[in-house]
């Protein structure tokens, strides 16, 4: 069984008069489908704190047992989606016993539709995730493709499927972006003139990571685009042709040394790069997304 603490930042919290006891999310899976409700109700309580204690992949009567034990101690609701009944039946009858709230956010609805079909429920959770796995893992992708965006959590870059690498202003973001909808989880790592690569990169397997190459003009076009765009007057050292044509070398000397696989994404539609990349992944490492390792 897990267990997560609702987060908020030190100035969304309340002062001590608007708090109040917590609640308990009850999940034989994710808890997904309940924390989306939970928080839907609260922020019609803007005013107040109520922290949000998820339990998750409850399987066992000695771990209800465990969670009104908690919820008793605490005076804490509990908000359940246990789609088990012998395991809904339990939560609900040791909550009246130890004086505990608890609130069914899925019997109702189950028993209804038993009743109305003649058919019982399967009783298994996560199935919703299960019959729609392609869904939630490209949207696991988009989540993980943003938070990695221009080199950040550069510790987590063996978790991606393809990691980006190139100077700036060569289209990492939205080709990072499209790949994410299409399932895959991207990093990109941005080349800077005297900043070295995080070391991760050097330790990952070099088949995963892709090197953007791009032409000095067309890289021109966009960084004076970007200046023009940052209401930055005049030339400057990021559109400055002796340095950004050493961005160049340093990038592909970088890319030889890793012996990374190199695209060019000079005049190509982001679809066309995109493809090739996927095409290079399924060929070099025989994987689909999410399953390069």
């Amino acid at each position: 069984m897990r267990s997560e603490k609702r987060k908020s930042s030190a100035e969304d919290q309340p002062d001590e008069r608007g708090k109040t006891s917590p609640v308990y999310l009850v999940s034989g899976a994710s808890g997904a489908s309940g924390e989306h409700l939970i928080e839907t109700v609260l922020a019609q309580f803007p005013g107040i704190h109520v922290p949000v204690i998820k339990m998750t992949h409850v399987r066992q009567k000695a771990q209800v047992k465990d969670i009104i034990r908690k919820a008793s101690k605490t005076e804490g609701t509990i908000v359940h989606t246990l789609v088990n009944a012998g395991l809904r039946r339990a939560l609900i009858s040791l909550g009246e016993q130890h004086g505990v709230m608890t609130i069914d956010l899925m019997g109702g609805l189950l028993d209804r539709l038993e009743h109305v079909s003649g058919c019982p429920p399967k009783g298994k959770p996560g199935l919703y995730r299960k019959l729609h796995k392609e869904y939630f893992d490209r949207i696991a992708a988009i989540e993980f493709t943003m938070a990695h965006d221009d080199g950040q959590r550069p510790h987590d870059l063996p978790s991606a499927d393809i990691v980006l690498t190139g100077v700036s202003r060569c289209g990492k973001t939205p080709l990072s972006m499209y790949l994410a909808v299409h399932g895959w989880k991207v990093a990109n790592v941005p080349l800077v003139l005297e900043v070295p690569p995080p070391e991760e990169l050097s330790k990952i397997n070099r088949r995963r990571v892709i090197g953007l190459s791009i032409a000095y003009e067309h890289l021109m076009v966009h960084r004076r685009e970007r200046q023009a765009g940052m209401g930055i007057p005049g030339p400057s050292k990021y559109t400055d042709r002796a340095t950004v044509l050493q961005e160049l070398e340093a990038a592909r000397r970088f890319f030889k040394k890793g012996g990374f696989h190199v695209v060019s994404v000079t005049d190509k539609p982001i679809e066309s790069i995109a493809e090739e990349i996927i095409e290079y992944m399924n060929m070099n490492l025989q994987c689909k997304p999410g399953k390069s390792r």
